[in-house]
């Protein structure tokens, strides 16, 4: 079901509504009079600040904990007794799994029941005996008083159990067993919260409990996997009186890869290629090698093959060259059924490989324009973390109904958040359009130039009597959220509602609104600083860098195996969403982003614009004033050369503190202007959302028009990194970035100083110099000025 768009609105509305605000929530935990209900708690004495969950609204809770029973009665009719406990508040009915003759059970599970909906004043704890047919036997109860429940606070130790013996329905005397039970009031921050029954989704059965919790996902550990193809020896083919014309061809998983054919036709080809897989531990794939001959364009015959284990490679951690080994190749088609014969072979043919697992890289599995993560894959490589990122994920506000449910729209939205290789996932609130989460979760931050998403999506996998959706429904995508951390300012909390924005095939729809609340913290500001000057990615990339067609196969491949082991965790995090959140069709062809990309090429090429017209208006005197200012000091220029480059700098540096009243207040967010997304033509769009391969009927259109959108999306990637480019020049010194606007004009101030104080005719000797120097005195890694200007951030963060 396609969620219904806002069309109805007025342009201004509409414009204003795809903005991003500021709000103002009640954060962190704070506890009135000693307790939720009737001031009864442990706590007296004013309101206490708890710094664990600063960053979410409190959520108060009363939990139940169930452990165990003791000296049940047996039934009268079976002799035996299948005990469970029913814990009952108001409404609200949760209950334990019960056990097959047993009087002594345990149990040990947990219940939370929201405050805001409790509608009861005492609670009560029934114990019964399941029936094979008919009404369950009640055995007794334990009725607990609201007003009398102690107030735990986090990081109090949790409430110990007691023993409470049972009484009758009417309360009028004890009956036979007993029940160790512990109730308190608490929070979100509780440790019981996460694995706890919740109230709030009591019509949720089966295997969709588990859909439902919060979890923490961890991204397999990526290896590139180098295989350098050097040589064979004693290649025989089928047909003995024919020379092979011989390939290797290599397989891990679904991944294949092969060499070139040998130009020589000899039984001992040379090769010395390179094959390049993404492998995740733990390994649980072979590498494939098999050296196959091309008798025919259509036809292959396999000559010989070998299976080696990912775990008896060495793992490698910088350019020094691994051991080559040569390795004995099996015959194709030599089985058991063939065990005689191999006493008949004397010699083998041989391949010479040399294969090692790269610890050096950092494999990309997202795009370099959103990357969360720089670090290479060897753990021995890392550095210490700069910074501490705390989000805190409130709720959402005015969602879409996503799917029917009793002939209403409803949605079970859930949100998810990547960073680096932290998977978070909230718990999933059910049928409400303005879901309340209020959940905390904190990243270590290796580097400040990276990004963080986090996306909204509706559960269809809650089961039982909840709709009875299939595993093979997909969760619905309502929208993404990026923030890049170097725009953040040190130690602010921010709190903002973004806009949830999605391209649909019909036009652009918000989706409603994504509540947030977020704090980067700097743990040493000289270790920032340092930073700055660093490479992006870690230095293998540079010293041994990959192709632009292999970075892309080897993302893709990165992507499948992420994909694929976090859909194996319990509770899955399944395809559709990691997908939707590494950006997986970011490389497509499409109208409507070369668009937006040439109109960032042209909003850029306009200030230059600018810039001509304010000369011509100052030749033609049309300022008087201005006019002769600026001859003055072309006089003077002229008059003393050597004040060129420092008036410059200095006139940078007034620019950048001018500049300094108009930063940005707030991160960045889903432009739908810069996107071209409002003003997008139904053709573009039906073009965009269009198959890969087209489903066009003629063959030939298709081949022609698949060819025409790869071309297009190459010179569409060109296209943005010129933008970006240029749009990292206006970061110098719009404060996008405030570290790195802060560096660059106090190096416009020192440089400056430096050159008023040094003659001009010195300064371009030493650089020139510098500029002409031997390549001895030169390194292969990327001087600390092309670094920093690597770092600053461009509007592409703000692209849909």
């Amino acid at each position: 079901m396609q969620p219904l768009s806002a069309q109805g609105q007025l342009p201004g509305e509409q414009e204003d509504d795809y903005n991003l605000k500021d709000t103002n929530p009640q954060l962190g935990e704070r506890w009135p009079n000693g307790g939720a209900f009737g001031g009864r708690g442990w706590m007296t004495g004013g309101e206490r600040y708890t710094t664990t969950y600063d960053l979410v609204e409190q959520m108060f809770y009363l939990y139940v904990r169930v452990v165990k029973a003791k000296d049940l009665p047996p039934s009268s009719l079976t002799g035996s007794c299948d005990p469970y406990v029913e814990v009952k508040l108001g409404n609200y009915k949760g209950r334990t799994r019960h056990f097959e003759r047993k009087t002594n059970p345990e149990w040990n599970q947990v219940f939370a029941f929201s405050k805001d909906r409790v509608q009861s004043s005492s609670l009560e704890v029934l114990v019964k005996d399941k029936e094979m047919a008919g009404r369950d036997d009640y055995l007794g109860r334990v009725v607990f008083d609201l007003n009398e429940v102690p107030t735990r606070v986090p990081p109090d130790s949790p409430l110990a159990p007691q023993w409470y013996r049972l009484e009758d329905r009417r309360g009028e005397g004890k009956v036979r067993g007993e029940v160790m039970v512990a109730v308190w009031m608490g929070t979100q921050a509780d440790e019981a919260f996460p694995d706890a029954w919740h109230s709030d989704a009591a019509t949720v059965h089966g295997e969709g409990v588990f859909n439902i919790r919060s979890k923490v996902y961890v991204s397999p550990k990526l290896w590139y996997l180098r295989v350098n193809v050097i040589e064979a020896q004693d290649v025989v083919a089928s047909d003995r009186n024919r020379l092979p014309e011989v390939f290797v061809k290599a397989q891990i998983g679904n991944q294949v890869l092969r060499t070139k054919i040998c130009p020589s036709r000899t039984p001992n080809p040379l090769w010395n290629e390179d094959l390049v897989f993404v492998t995740a531990e733990p390994f649980e794939e072979h590498l494939s090698i098999t050296v196959e001959d091309q008798v025919h364009p259509s036809k292959e015959d396999v000559l010989g093959k070998i299976n080696l284990p990912l775990s008896a490679f060495e793992k490698r951690l910088d350019h020094r060259p691994v051991q080559s080994r040569w390795f004995n190749l099996e015959k194709y088609g030599f089985g058991s059924m063939e065990g005689d014969r191999r006493k008949e072979l004397k010699f083998s043919s041989r391949i010479h490989l040399r294969v090692c697992l790269e610890g050096g890289y950092h494999v990309l599995d997202e795009s370099t324009m959103y990357i969360s993560d720089q670090r290479p894959t060897a753990k021995q490589l890392w550095k210490q973390p700069v910074g501490i990122l705390e989000v805190g994920i409130l709720g959402a506000k005015g969602l879409l109904p996503m799917k029917m449910k009793d002939g209403r729209g409803c949605t079970d939205a859930y949100c998810v958040a990547k960073y680096g290789q932290k998977w978070v996932r909230t718990r999933t609130i059910i049928q409400t359009f303005n879901p309340k989460w209020n959940e905390q979760y904190t990243w270590e931050v290796y580097d400040p130039c990276t990004v963080i998403t986090l996306g909204v999506f509706d559960n269809t996998h809650l089961g039982g009597s909840n709709g009875g959706e299939s595993n093979a429904a997909r969760d619905s995508r309502i929208g993404k959220v990026r923030i890049r951390l170097s725009t953040l300012e040190a130690h602010r909390i921010y709190t903002h509602s973004y806009p949830l924005l999605v391209l649909h095939p019909h036009g652009l729809k918000k989706m409603g609104e994504l509540q947030l609340a977020f704090r980067f913290t700097t743990l040493s500001l000289a270790n920032m600083i340092y930073i700055y000057g660093q490479p992006l990615l870690p230095k293998m990339h540079y010293l041994h860098p990959f192709t632009v067609n292999q970075l892309d196969n080897l993302r893709y491949q990165a992507m499948n195996i992420v994909a694929r082991r976090l859909g194996r965790a319990e509770p899955p995090l399944r395809k559709e969403v990691v997908e939707y959140m590494l950006d997986v069709d970011s490389h497509m062809w499409s109208m409507r982003r070369s668009k937006a990309n040439f109109f960032r090429i042209k909003s850029l090429v306009s200030g230059m614009i600018s810039v001509g017209r304010w000369f011509d208006n100052v030749c033609n005197w049309k300022n008087p004033i201005t006019s002769v200012l600026v001859h003055v000091l072309f006089l003077i220029l002229i008059w003393y050369p050597e004040l060129i480059l420092p008036t410059l700098c200095f006139y940078l540096f007034l620019v950048g503190l001018w500049n300094y009243r108009f930063r940005p207040r707030h991160p960045p967010h889903m432009d739908t202007k810069l996107s071209w997304a409002e003003a997008v033509n139904p053709d573009e769009l039906d073009e965009e959302f269009d198959t890969f391969p087209t489903c066009k009927p003629h063959d030939v259109v298709r081949m022609r028009y698949d060819r025409l959108r790869s071309v297009a999306g190459r010179i569409q990637t060109v296209v943005g990194d010129i933008a970006t480019q240029g749009e990292r020049f206006e970061s110098l010194l719009g404060w996008r970035d405030p570290r790195a606007t802060s560096l660059f004009i106090l190096f416009c101030l020192c440089t400056a100083v430096v050159l008023y104080a040094t003659p001009f005719r010195v300064v371009v000797l030493v650089g020139g110099l510098y500029c002409l120097r031997h390549p001895r005195f030169r390194s292969k890694m990327p001087s600390v000025p092309s670094n920093f200007f690597k770092r600053l951030p461009a509007r592409s963060d703000s692209l849909l």
